[in-house]
């Protein structure tokens, strides 16, 4: 956990699914809300904070806090014309 704050969540799950809680616990020799955190955990590190991300830039753009493609794809010119001066400058 990432701090010693909990709160008591309850929630209905197929039991099919909590089976498999359960089985991965035994195997693992911890407790079935363990295994939930993980899961969790695992979760919110990956899905879950695509989603946030994806929030938040909906949020930027919504805020107009965004750059336009075309002043993006020129700085990217200027950057790719000046490295291939360097290079031709090494070169020749």
């Amino acid at each position: 956990m990432l701090n010693s704050e909990k709160s008591q969540v309850s929630l209905r799950l197929p039991t099919s699914l909590v089976s498999e809680f359960d089985r991965i616990a035994a195997i693992l020799e911890r407790d079935r809300t363990w295994v939930m955190q993980k899961a969790l955990s695992q979760y919110l590190a990956t899905e879950g904070a695509e989603i946030l991300a994806d929030a938040q830039g909906l949020d930027e753009l919504d805020r107009g806090d965004s750059v336009d493609l075309e002043d993006v794809l020129e700085k990217a010119r200027t950057i790719v014309d000046a490295a291939e001066y360097r290079c031709r400058m090494r070169v020749g």
